[in-house]
């Protein structure tokens, strides 16, 4: 992980014309920035689509990036908002946003016998994990989103803030509004 001064350093080089130091700052948040549009997406080839997209964007808005942010904040905004455009213009193709692929291949389960979960336990819990993400498909995109960042993806929530553009206390009142309707949904299924 860069310290800031290097960060500051590669982002006036690659506003200069460095391609090097913009691709550094590009393979510093790559990674987390394809989950974000996997998550999204569910798809990998929207997901690649996705990420080419927002680097060009991220390459062309960078002479306007004025550092109040870290810089991988400001590309997974830029990723954000690129999913969000992509899924507008596919309303057709995507009417749900689903977070997890639904024909995950169950592990084996360990040999280690002091370690290993049982078998009953691995399939409650892949259960469990996909009835909560099937609640998740049943609340609005909105409370979708702050529950990816927060709860999925693990944003702080001044990072949150920064990515949504909007201010903490808001992002604040979505997670818990998010939260209370997931448990709504998940609640009112279980009965």
């Amino acid at each position: 992980m860069m310290n800031l001064d290097e960060e500051k350093r590669l982002i006036e080089q690659a506003k200069n014309g460095d391609e090097g130091s913009f691709e550094t700052l590009i393979l510093s948040c790559k990674g987390k920035a394809y989950n974000i549009a996997f998550r999204y997406m569910n798809n990998e080839s929207d997901a690649l689509d996705v990420i080419q997209e927002s680097f060009i964007k991220m390459f062309r808005h960078l002479p306007k990036f004025n550092g109040d942010s870290k810089f991988d904040t400001w590309a997974y905004r830029i990723v954000v908002n690129t999913c969000h455009d992509f899924l507008r213009k596919s309303k057709d193709k995507y009417r749900t946003v689903p977070l997890f692929s639904s024909e995950e291949e169950e592990e084996p389960p360990l040999e280690i016998e002091d370690q290993s979960p049982k078998p009953e336990d691995v399939l409650l819990h892949k259960e469990e994990s996909a009835y909560i993400i099937g609640c998740l498909e049943k609340i609005n995109s909105e409370h979708k989103e702050i529950i990816i960042l927060r709860d999925v993806k693990g944003f702080s929530y001044e990072e949150i803030a920064e990515i949504l553009e909007c201010n903490i206390g808001t992002v604040k009142s979505r997670i818990s509004r998010a939260r209370n309707k997931l448990k709504e949904v998940y609640l009112a299924n279980r009965s």
